[in-house]
């Protein structure tokens, strides 16, 4: 499963973790109904977002707020569960969907593992076609015109061709950014928020930035050896850049939610704001704990200005896009992803369930120790409001 917001149970709260859980359950679901069992294996931690935000605006009962009992799972240790469905989680589905196919795309493109192979690589071109033709009906059912997606995966190719040494790392960056700012933008009108749109294009488009330089960066290793074609190797642009544009991203994302309007925007605010944040410490291998893993945090600090980088752990080789699927699939039906400890089918890092404990991840960083413990919950103000504090 892949995506860049993967939160920590314990900074998410039981609270939030249920209603991440409940869109995470509601994309993988609405992929099922419209599209077939196969389609599940496009859930990603980053498509859910979409469900996130169309929730977070919608009153109560509206058409992109809603939740229905699942049945069992093996994926939830065989139990039932509330989850998400309404336009936001089919919405979701759509863009999870495209975003699949331009991925698989890709992999063929860099020749990746089995796809180096003619067969499967033509096998895996009408698989990703049948995703963009599944995306446009789902879109389409809820007013989404996914051509501005494909538009854009088509636009990134020429892009790429022709980038190279001295080109601006943006200018790469710039097809994954409109594609993501009309997804965040099109929650808006779902939810019977227009006047959110601008707010959240802004957001989504920052989000691309982000998604695309992180995946860079996490890939630039195992791009070099390979050959694959990586934006940060191609343009020249060094690490440093790289870091100070994704902490950029973070900052103008906080900044772009505060202008929306929602009716329950803890979990956003905990994933957008917060999240984000972790995520590009990880990819940075930086500390995402302590307060001075902060991107505006003293110069000096842990992960702040002026830190020295500590050293990268060694990286194993990852598994092709089908090997780590099939791998996928036998984690996910003997429950390890929920409930045990696993290897990531793709990169090989060790990962904890979600169920498992996260250890003292959150010890040493208290949120709330700015604002008051405004938030109540439990114990972090990371249960989701914006209080104003700067953690």
């Amino acid at each position: 499963m892949f995506g860049i917001v993967r939160p920590c149970r314990h900074r998410l709260g039981e609270n939030l973790t249920s209603q991440w859980m409940a869109h995470l359950c509601g994309l993988c679901l609405a992929l099922r109904k419209d599209h077939g069992q196969f389609a599940r294996i496009v859930t990603n931690y980053d498509g859910l977002l979409i469900s996130v935000l169309t929730e977070a605006q919608a009153e109560r009962g509206g058409a992109g707020a809603g939740r229905r009992t699942a049945g069992p799972c093996p994926l939830r240790g065989m139990r039932t569960a509330s989850v998400a469905h309404g336009e936001g989680a089919r919405l979701a589905a759509a863009v999870s969907l495209v975003l699949a196919s331009a991925k698989v795309r890709d992999h063929v493109a860099d020749g990746d593992g089995l796809l180096a192979r003619r067969p499967v690589a033509r096998a895996a071109r009408r698989v990703a076609a049948g995703w963009d033709a599944a995306g446009h009906r789902s879109g389409g059912a809820v007013g989404f015109d996914t051509a501005v997606l494909v538009d854009a995966v088509d636009r990134q190719v020429g892009i790429e061709a022709l980038a190279g040494p001295g080109t601006p790392l943006l200018t790469v960056t710039e097809p994954t950014e409109t594609a993501t700012a009309a997804a965040f933008a099109h929650t808006a009108h779902l939810a019977g928020r227009p006047y959110n749109a601008g707010p959240l294009a802004e957001a989504g488009r920052l989000f691309g930035r982000l998604a695309h330089l992180l995946d860079a960066v996490e890939d630039q290793e195992t791009d070099a050896a390979s050959g694959a074609w990586n934006p940060l190797t191609a343009t020249g642009t060094p690490r440093t850049e790289a870091r100070r544009l994704a902490d950029d991203a973070v900052h103008g994302i906080r900044l772009a939610l505060r202008e929306a309007e929602f009716t329950d925007g803890r979990l956003v605010h905990r994933l957008l704001v917060h999240e984000l944040g972790t995520s590009v410490d990880r990819a940075f291998g930086t500390p995402s704990c302590a307060h001075g893993s902060h991107p505006y945090a003293p110069p000096g600090a842990p992960g702040g200005p002026g830190a020295p980088m500590p050293p990268e752990p060694p990286r194993r080789d990852r598994r092709g896009l089908l090997a780590g699927c099939a791998v996928w699939l036998g984690l996910a039906c003997t429950c390890q992803m929920c409930c045990g400890t696993f290897e990531d089918p793709w990169s090989r890092q060790r990962r904890e369930g979600l169920c498992q404990s996260c250890g003292d991840c959150c010890d040493c960083c208290d949120c709330c120790s700015n604002c008051g413990n405004c938030c109540g919950g439990d114990g972090c103000c990371c249960d989701g409001c914006d209080c104003g504090c700067d953690c």
